[in-house]
């Protein structure tokens, strides 16, 4: 039999369903205001005047602009894809395999979240300044020290949040793919990786963010013919 539901459970969840409205609009609200004024006619925002698109238009006529947004976007491009590579195998490695000095590995991966990112800038400075990376390269290899920067910066988020859903993997269904026949590479590709789906995803969203969002990895890593966005 089913159970009724009491007063209390009613507002129980009356109060959750509250709560999450009031998280999302104390969230959201003020970057949906940000995005409706942006299309204010009035040089003060805080006032509408009229709906317009000059200043979408002036965006996007000034060159120097665009240049610096597509640099940032290719950054951000290469930095997504090689550090959800690395960061998936960084996590598979940590939650699959037991080796001598994991510890002090995992805690090496787990460095550029905690150290300052000023720290962290005048770091890769300081490396690719150190081997004589070249500056002078044509596009888009000229972007490539700040994209080393960048994946080395992100990669470390990546490997944590897909570590954290590999937590949640049933290892007995790898083990029964291994009964039935299935090699390491097949359970890999065809059980693991598609479990970790999520993870890269999210992963990979959290990268990109942080690439677009950096100004001081970059300050300290740009040459003086990559301008970015930021």
């Amino acid at each position: 039999m089913r159970s009724k539901s009491g007063p209390l459970d009613y507002y129980r969840r009356t109060s959750i369903r509250i709560t999450f409205v009031a998280l999302l609009v104390f969230l959201y609200a003020p970057i949906l205001a940000l995005m409706a004024f942006s299309f204010n006619d009035s040089k003060r925002n805080i006032v509408w005047h009229g709906f317009t698109l000059k200043y979408y238009q002036q965006a996007m006529a000034n060159a120097e602009l665009m240049l610096a947004f597509g640099n940032s976007l290719t950054i951000a491009f290469f930095s997504t894809v090689f550090s959800v590579v690395l960061g998936a195998l960084a996590a598979y490695l940590l939650w699959r395999f037991r080796f001598p000095g994991k510890v002090a590995y995992e805690g090496m991966v787990a460095l550029p979240i905690v150290i300052p990112e000023i720290c962290m800038g005048v770091a890769m400075m300081m490396f690719l300044a150190r081997i004589g990376w070249p500056q002078d390269m044509p596009w888009p290899l000229n972007l490539s020290a700040i994209t080393i920067a960048h994946i080395a910066f992100s990669f470390p988020f990546v490997a944590v949040v897909v570590r954290a859903r590999l937590e949640g993997f049933n290892r007995e269904l790898a083990e029964s793919a291994r009964d039935l026949g299935a090699g390491e590479t097949r359970v890999f590709w065809d059980i693991i990786v598609p479990h970790m789906r999520p993870g890269i995803i999210a992963g990979a969203l959290l990268a990109f963010t942080l690439s677009l969002d950096d100004f001081i990895i970059t300050f300290f890593t740009s040459g003086p013919n990559s301008v970015t966005f930021p």
